[in-house]
């Protein structure tokens, strides 16, 4: 009997013990990831190393790896793929980094192709080449090569082009042209359509099909429907919500940065007013989000619907991009 009890205290005591290292960890995990949550600041863009002796192109080709060395260097780190607790169940700071990944690949693919060549058939430099593909890597890789390895590569690139520009290289060149500021609307101008229509289908079911509309002898190559189901699951809204965020937030930073290195286009163009109202409604919509959890209410429910005041803004912002560049393409 006296040992049957001193188990029964023993297994108790045990018990306990366990109750309370499971409770440490959880806690440790919520901090963890509460403080691996929390989006990046929006920084100061520089518009050159020395700004007395700006240089064309130096704020947006520094302004491209300062925000993909945030991307990397942010609380937690690079965290789509992490396969660990409490990463592995944090599913917002990810959709918000493939925002930010997007707007990379997009300048980058701009950079290679516009900025730094004259010509359709002109060489293109080196170091772009090099270090844009290295940003198209898959964004979930977490065997070897690293998603990271590949990123710090293309930023090791791009600082290699970034440090010729400075030093006056002759051969290392930055077009600031209008022709070449379009190129790169025409790649924000499609995202955030996209991302405008997929945050409106938060309340949406479905729309009317409109995909060959504008084109009389336009086809395709099945059946098209009359209606598309377009709602978004549940599970989805506070995904696509955080993508929007991270596109918005590295966009401000591009656009503050064409608005110092295509400055003289800009005001040619009597253009300046545009930019800033671009850049006005990307501030606005990374305002702090006050909402423990991400609202999905109805359009005139009595609850939030935070995926529609998002889209507000970047339909806004979308707007002045249009009103751009149709500033840019006129004589």
């Amino acid at each position: 009997m006296e040992r049957s009890a001193e188990n029964i205290l023993s297994t108790g005591k045990w018990t306990k013990v366990t109750a309370w290292a499971l409770g440490v960890v959880l806690l440790m995990m919520f901090i963890i990831g509460f403080w691996a949550s929390r989006e990046p600041d929006v920084f100061w863009v520089q518009r050159s190393a020395d700004q007395e002796n700006a240089i064309v192109g130096y704020a947006t080709v520094d302004t491209l790896i300062r925000v993909a060395e945030t991307l990397l260097e942010k609380n937690g780190g690079y965290q789509t793929n992490d396969k660990l607790p409490p990463f592995v169940f944090l599913d917002n700071i990810p959709s918000w980094e493939l925002g930010v990944v997007n707007q990379m690949r997009d300048l980058g693919r701009v950079m290679r192709d516009d900025y730094t060549r004259s010509q359709s058939q002109s060489k293109e430099d080196t170091d772009v080449a090099e270090g844009s593909p290295k940003f198209f890597y898959d964004n979930n890789s977490w065997v070897f090569p690293t998603t990271e390895s590949e990123y710090r590569e293309g930023i090791a690139a791009f600082a290699r082009y970034r440090a010729r520009l400075e030093s006056g290289d002759p051969d290392t060149v930055f077009y600031a042209r209008a022709d070449n500021l379009r190129e790169w609307l025409s790649q924000v101008e499609k995202r955030l359509g996209s991302l405008t229509r997929r945050l409106g289908n938060s309340v949406a079911r479905t729309r009317i099909n409109d995909d060959l509309a504008g084109d009389a002898a336009a086809e395709a190559s099945g059946a098209q429907p009359d209606t598309v189901d377009v709602r978004t699951s549940w599970w989805l809204t506070d995904n696509i919500f955080f993508e929007a965020r991270g596109t918005a937030w590295a966009l401000l930073h591009f656009f503050r940065a064409a608005e110092f290195d295509f400055a003289l286009v800009l005001q040619d163009k009597n253009a300046e007013a545009s930019v800033r109202q671009i850049i006005r409604e990307l501030e606005a919509s990374l305002d702090p989000l006050r909402s423990p959890m991400i609202l999905n209410g109805g359009g005139y429910g009595l609850t939030a619907n935070h995926s529609l005041v998002m889209a507000n803004y970047l339909a806004r912002a979308n707007a002045a991009v249009i009103n751009l560049r149709e500033l840019l393409d006129q004589g």
